[in-house]
């Protein structure tokens, strides 16, 4: 297995979640790693891409949340799932890079996808760490430029210099698509 951790600190910036829970978030690490190194969370996961995109992985939709986590099973292959872990092996959220995506008529890839923290851990940082873990593995990959649609990390991604590049419809309505340039 793929050894290769990225830790980052989390940013004290107040939340909703419990002052106690907050303090061990300000004060600790958050791990970044391979869905494949931890497949006992895959449950947690399948149950937050249900309730956060219903209309595709919810009843009556074309997606199966389960099947698409247990495709992103691999540490060097596409479609990868990496993973936000606090000390204590909770999970806080995660992310994946995958071939295709929503506005995939942009580009082939690879895409940044499934960005997605648990909303009590939400504004501390995980998101930032989920994405910049991303762009490093994209790079290891050798990619020379990653995509994203989304309007939800909108802000994290021109921070981090990521050009609007179009936009895509979903089934929530038009994204903006943006493109990172990994060779700069």
């Amino acid at each position: 297995l793929k050894e290769e951790l990225l830790t980052v600190c989390v940013s004290s910036r107040a939340t909703n979640a419990e002052p106690d829970e907050q303090a061990f978030l300000m004060n600790n690490h958050i791990r970044i790693v391979h869905l494949m190194e931890k497949p006992s969370v895959i449950p947690i996961l399948t149950q937050w891409f249900i309730d956060e995109w219903t209309p595709w992985y919810g009843p009556g939709g074309q997606g199966n949340a389960k099947q698409d986590l247990e495709e992103c099973s691999s540490c060097n292959v596409l479609p990868i799932c990496l993973i936000a872990l606090s000390e204590n092996n909770t999970v806080l959220g995660t992310g994946a890079l995958k071939t295709k995506s929503v506005g995939s008529k942009w580009s082939d890839g690879p895409w940044m996808s499934a960005l997605l923290v648990d909303e009590v851990h939400r504004y501390q940082g995980v998101g930032k760490a989920l994405i910049e873990a991303i762009e490093k593995e994209a790079r290891q990959l050798g990619f020379k430029f990653i995509y994203c649609s989304t309007n939800t990390a909108e802000s994290i991604l021109q921070r981090r210099g990521w050009k609007t590049n179009g936009a895509a419809e979903t089934l929530r309505g038009s994204v903006p698509v943006y493109r990172l340039n990994l060779t700069k």
